[in-house]
């Protein structure tokens, strides 16, 4: 495991889940608000999503196989993507579907105060949840802004977890909205169209989900800072007489594929110490950049 700490942010987002979707379906069996199933429905989606994270982790640490020589670190990509299908399919679409059969047929809400009150218990969990997400980025989100770092993490957990706890917040919002305006105006409408909004925030997060987890898994270059300590130690390396064709590709979060070809002087190459001289530089890449599990250099005579 690593200590960005984004096992526990899965775990406090887990825990949450369970028990606001819990309390949500009561508060649907009381009301009949469509807001509230589909926001049950949402933290289902949720908790299932926390569990294919959590369950994509521990596969990754799979042992290399003579099938797949690298590991299995891309897996925690691919569960990463799943989490985008079943928030698109399981909230999103499920929540669409609920606000425009609220619209189309309403009907008026039953015991809106059980409604209320379970909206206001699962703000405050949810904020918990999203609490614990967003201290455990801060450790190493550095100076990025949040939009940069979502963009660029290489391990899914932690920008899932944070986009999902702001889009349950909001899609709390957006229930709680629907259901006072309901019972306020004595239009059962309103709540429908708070569903609508829940499902537009849903599908919106879904895509954004997808589109980064789709570029980890089609393969990601290593961060700039990672790439521009590895050429700090190829630069310095009096061994190499210079290096080309530098390529680095994330394996899994936590696994490094470096490759180059590095100029090598030709009495070195005479002499029989290449072998050992690069052997040498590719142990300092690794102390420098310590996530670069596979490290290769091909040696190439001066021009």
């Amino acid at each position: 495991m690593s200590g960005d700490g984004s096992q526990e942010a899965t775990l406090a987002a887990l825990a949450a889940n369970v028990g606001i979707a819990a309390t949500k379906f009561v508060a649907f069996f009381f009301t009949g608000s469509s807001a509230m199933l589909a926001e049950g429905i949402h933290s289902v989606a949720d908790s299932g999503n926390q569990g294919l994270l959590m369950l994509g982790r521990r596969r990754a640490r799979k042992q290399p196989s003579k099938d797949h020589p690298f590991g299995y670190g891309s897996e925690r990509y691919f569960y990463g993507f799943l989490v985008s299908v079943v928030l698109f399919f399981g909230g999103g679409l499920f929540a669409l579907y609920e606000g425009y059969e609220k619209i189309a047929h309403p009907h008026p809400l039953k015991s809106w105060p059980w409604a209320v009150g379970v909206l206001v218990v699962a703000i405050v969990m949810e904020g918990l949840s999203l609490r614990t997400a967003v201290r455990n980025a801060d450790r190493v989100r550095g100076r990025r802004s949040w939009a940069r770092y979502i963009r660029e993490a290489k391990a899914p957990e932690l920008p899932v977890v944070l986009l999902e706890d702001t889009a349950a917040l909001a899609g709390l919002g957006f229930a709680l909205a629907g259901v006072t305006a309901a019972v306020l105006t004595g239009n059962a409408a309103f709540d429908g169209i708070g569903s609508l909004a829940i499902g537009v925030l849903l599908v919106a997060v879904a895509v954004t989900l997808a589109k980064e987890t789709k570029s980890m898994i089609i393969g990601e270059a290593a961060a700039p800072s990672v790439q521009d300590a590895i050429r700090d130690v190829l630069d310095k390396d009096p061994s190499i007489g210079g290096f080309t064709q530098l390529r680095t590709l994330h394996l899994g979060p936590e696994d490094l594929l470096v490759a180059a070809r590095v100029m090598m002087p030709a009495a070195q190459s005479a002499d029989g110490d290449a072998a050992e001289a690069l052997a040498r530089t590719e142990r300092e890449i690794r102390q420098r950049v310590p996530i670069a599990s596979s490290v290769y250099l091909q040696p190439t005579p001066p021009e």
